[in-house]
């Protein structure tokens, strides 16, 4: 009878210890990207195996990227990417006791050799990542006296590494009592571990408490709207959605664009009147309105996207694409878009702006005043905006426009 055929990894020999230098943060991406990629692949297949190359990856990951520098945060952000890919692929496989005791024998002496904590993450899951009540139970009871002894010491700065793993141990097997009681002896109201007193209320039935609990976390430092998140997640669940709204919806928005903001909280609330989303979200960035000048053009709210993009401060460059965009399909919306990039512009507003950028916001002014019949007009009213005044901005605009303009 043969033996099964070895499976041999790709990544292993591109993370070997201390491999990449100081300046291959964008090399060290690239190949922790590929080694995801390769796992999954195998995982689909065969889960086990998947799960033991993703052990086998994390215990990888200090040594090879120890020298890199990880200061722009990219780094660190592929790392969290590829743990939480990897993560659900160990507590997913099928294992018998032994090989994950193995596993975790070697996941957390990965973690005790960690320099950076990159892989925190995989602590906090670590009741999920021992598979079975029986485990995360043993695992709790061999952490829960040094986490106790740890947070009853009255000498301030003592830290435990294992805290989220015990803590999460206590939540998978069980013991909600305990956990909360354990919670109650830290000295600060750290949300890192008091999300676990939120989902140990809410395993026993507990919702207003957990809200309350979560709602006590509140304080200098910690995640506002992570936190909203948590409150409004519970409201949901309760069919509460007017409250969820009412109370978090708006402030559970996160997004790296002000769009993503509006996109995420659209997609919770679907029966929500997406206009009157925008309106409460506008309502809650005074001073801000143009930054939603796209989100309104996107929910062809065309009229709102022109209002909002002369009441406050707005790219002049996103103007003039929106102009350029919309010529034929809204030409007075294009119109608009143009003339509050000039507007913009005179007012000095605008990042590396040249004498193009004010060319071509001009241009795409008379190109929708002529398919509105209004050209004579819009000149003048641009005449007047480069003869306002004489600051510098709008002396660069007159000066930009010197070759097209004529008095009317």
């Amino acid at each position: 009878m043969t033996k099964p055929k070895k499976h041999r990894w790709t990544f292993p020999a591109r993370f070997r210890s201390g491999v990449y230098s100081w300046k291959a943060s964008r090399l060290a991406c690239q190949r922790l990207r590929e080694a995801v990629s390769e796992i999954r692949k195998v995982a689909k297949k065969d889960p086990a195996l998947g799960a033991k190359g993703a052990v086998l990856l994390m215990e990888k990951i200090w040594p090879a990227l120890a020298h890199v520098d990880s200061s722009s945060g990219a780094l660190g952000s592929v790392v969290n990417k590829a743990l939480d890919a990897l993560i659900p692929i160990i507590i997913n496989a099928p294992a018998d006791d032994k090989t994950r005791n193995q596993w975790l024998d070697r996941l957390w002496q990965a973690m005790a050799d960690d320099g950076v904590d990159y892989l925190g993450p995989v602590g906090d899951r670590w009741g999920e990542i021992c598979g079975s009540v029986e485990i995360a139970g043993q695992w709790a009871d061999d952490l829960v006296s040094t986490l106790r002894s740890c947070w009853t010491d009255p000498n301030p700065g003592n830290y435990f590494n294992g805290a989220t793993a015990c803590l999460s141990c206590l939540l998978v097997s069980g013991r909600y009592q305990e956990l909360l009681d354990l919670l109650e002896l830290h000295r600060y109201q750290m949300w890192h571990y008091r999300r676990y007193g939120v989902e140990a209320l809410l395993a026993l039935g507990r919702k207003v408490d957990a809200i309350g609990f979560a709602e006590a976390s509140r304080g200098l430092n910690e995640p506002d709207s992570v936190i909203s998140q948590a409150c409004e997640d519970i409201l949901i669940s309760s069919g509460m959605h007017e409250e969820a709204y009412r109370r978090y919806g708006l402030g559970a928005a996160v997004g790296n664009s002000y769009i993503a903001r509006f996109r995420a909280v659209a997609k919770r609330y679907p029966a929500k009147d997406k206009s009157q989303i925008l309106t409460d979200l506008i309502a809650t960035t005074p001073g801000e309105e143009g930054k939603w000048f796209a989100t309104a053009k996107e929910l062809k709210l065309y009229d709102l996207a022109i209002e909002l993009a002369n009441q406050s401060q707005c790219d002049p460059k996103t103007l003039t694409r929106a102009a350029r965009g919309y010529l034929d399909a809204e030409p007075a919306f294009a119109l608009g878009a143009a003339m509050a990039a000039l507007h913009w512009l005179s007012q000095g507003w605008g990042y590396e702006v040249t004498s193009l950028d004010v060319i071509e916001a001009y241009d795409r002014a008379l190109d929708a005043a002529f398919r509105l019949n209004k050209v004579d007009a819009v000149k003048g009213q641009i005449w007047q905006l480069v003869e306002s005044n004489g600051s510098a901005s709008v002396r660069f605009v007159r000066q930009s426009l010197r070759s097209r303009m004529h008095k009317p």
